[in-house]
């Protein structure tokens, strides 16, 4: 088996890249409007934008790495599509959801749940293409 680059992976690593770079300018515009330079000082507005560039840090990357490595091992087009896409959607329902409240919301339900299917079936397809290549 050749190993290819990640090519389509690329193009969602830009796109939640994209939405990396947003989320990281309303923590800044919401630290400027409080006048808060660490932690939330109290305000919800401020601690919700933390929340989802926090959330979107601690999942994005993991999931996005897999997807790139089911790519990488030969998967076929169709999955990498099928999961980046999901997994672009995902984290943006989940911004929103975080966005809104720290509280639950079928948003952040939604959200947290496709990010799990994206990284079972990320890794899923993984283990299959190297135990088919052993």
């Amino acid at each position: 088996m050749s190993v290819i680059a990640p090519h389509l992976a690329a193009v969602y690593a830009a796109v939640l890249g994209l939405l990396a770079a947003l989320l990281t300018v309303r923590v800044i515009v919401n630290r400027v409007r409080t006048n808060v330079a660490a932690g939330d000082g109290g305000d919800a507005r401020l601690a919700q934008s933390i929340r989802a560039h926090g959330n979107f840090a601690e999942h994005a990357p993991l999931a996005l790495l897999l997807i790139a490595l089911a790519e990488m091992l030969g998967a076929a087009p169709t999955w990498i599509h099928g999961l980046g896409a999901v997994l672009v959607l995902a984290r943006l329902i989940s911004a929103q959801g975080l966005g809104s409240s720290l509280g639950t919301t079928p948003q952040r339900q939604i959200g947290a749940a496709l990010t799990i299917a994206v990284l079972v079936l990320a890794s899923l397809l993984i283990l299959v293409r190297t135990m088919v290549a052993a």
